[in-house]
């Protein structure tokens, strides 16, 4: 979690001519645009403002997904049957994410010194490796994900409210592999009116983000895919989310404070994988540019481990869910703390991202 400026998570925004061209020509124009946009300090209630949105976002995703996790695996969907997370997968995933990781710090990196060598050497060519054409492969993936999230998300809302008079008609995708008593179904998805009314809805969305890469348009994918991440992701014990939450603990406090790794590729890497909220939302409105971030994983995967505990709280077939309410709680706590923390230690030692 951290403050970082609109070039680097939302860059919908761009400079008028007229302060392109000074720019371009004085570069002690130059120095003092970007001092005024690194010494940007928020006021009080933009901060209070943002950071108390981000909280709120985060524990919606957290509270929602949980309880449809309860649910959700009796449902005759493929795409709806919960994968369920081993302990073998929960000691390997802080591997398998840290490699992943590095793999996209050394790729923008490589994009980056390849577009430099591609200026000065052949300014005519086109770079190898460019940061834009990553960016953009990387949206249009992440828009098609986006739409089938954001439309899982509204399916349950649209029935609530869909008009009973209007007629509802069900189909079918299948999709088989072999033939005869060999066939083995590899997808078998059942919608209805009301999931395609969902996916147009969703759809729109997605178009918005891809043109104007909105905050809000971000916010919305990045609600879906934590909310589908809870739902989705079973834990099969505690035993399992202990060893994730220790081994992802350890791989955020090396991956974010020992090294530049992870501020490097969040602010390189342009997809709703971290929910935005504008600490000037008070003095720029809708168009504000100063965001303060929070990233998915520390919403999804401390989810994940609290849903298990609203479904062992079922299981008991008590009334009370003592142990939902009290990891809940206990996760506005933390998330609280850190915020804190955060912003104490910043505006005390100045951190410069």
């Amino acid at each position: 979690m951290a403050d970082i400026d609109q070039a680097s998570v939302i860059p919908n925004e761009t400079s008028p001519p007229a302060l392109e061209g000074l720019n371009a020509t004085d570069p002690n124009v130059t120095e003092a645009v970007n001092a005024t946009v690194a010494k940007f300090v928020a006021t009080p209630e933009g901060t209070a403002l943002a950071y108390g949105s981000l909280v709120f976002m985060a524990l919606l995703p957290i509270f929602f997904g949980a309880l449809r996790s309860v649910s959700c695996g009796k449902s005759k969907n493929s795409s709806d049957m919960p994968e369920t997370i081993t302990g073998r997968d929960a000691a390997r995933f802080p591997i398998i994410a840290s490699c992943t990781l590095f793999g996209l710090y050394l790729f923008f990196k490589v994009s980056f010194v390849s577009n430099v060598a591609t200026v000065v050497l052949s300014p005519e060519s086109f770079p190898i490796f460019s940061q834009e054409y990553i960016n953009l492969l990387l949206s249009m993936y992440f828009f098609v994900l986006g739409i089938l999230a954001l439309s899982h998300t509204m399916s349950p809302f649209m029935n609530r409210i869909f008009p009973a008079n209007i007629p509802i008609k069900q189909y079918q995708l299948l999709f088989t592999q072999g033939s005869g008593e060999a066939k083995e179904e590899i997808v078998n998805y059942e919608f209805d009116t009301k999931d395609l009314i969902c996916l147009v809805i969703s759809t729109v969305v997605g178009v918005w983000y891809i043109l104007k890469k909105h905050w809000i348009a971000n916010n919305l994918f990045g609600l879906a895919f934590a909310l589908n991440g809870v739902e989705l992701l079973h834990l099969n014990n505690v035993s399992t989310g202990c060893i994730l939450l220790g081994g992802l603990f350890v791989y955020d406090v090396f991956w974010v404070f020992g090294t530049n790794v992870m501020v490097t590729v969040a602010k390189s890497f342009e997809a709703p994988i971290k929910l935005v909220f504008p600490q000037d939302l008070l003095e720029k409105g809708l168009g504000a540019s100063q965001f303060a971030m929070l990233g998915l994983g520390d919403i999804v995967i401390p989810g994940i481990f609290i849903a298990l505990l609203l479904r062992f709280d079922v299981s008991l077939k008590k009334e009370t869910r003592t142990y939902f309410y009290t990891s809940f709680l206990a996760y506005i706590f933390g998330l609280g703390m850190t915020i804190w923390v955060i912003k104490l230690f910043t505006e005390k030692f100045c951190f410069v991202e």
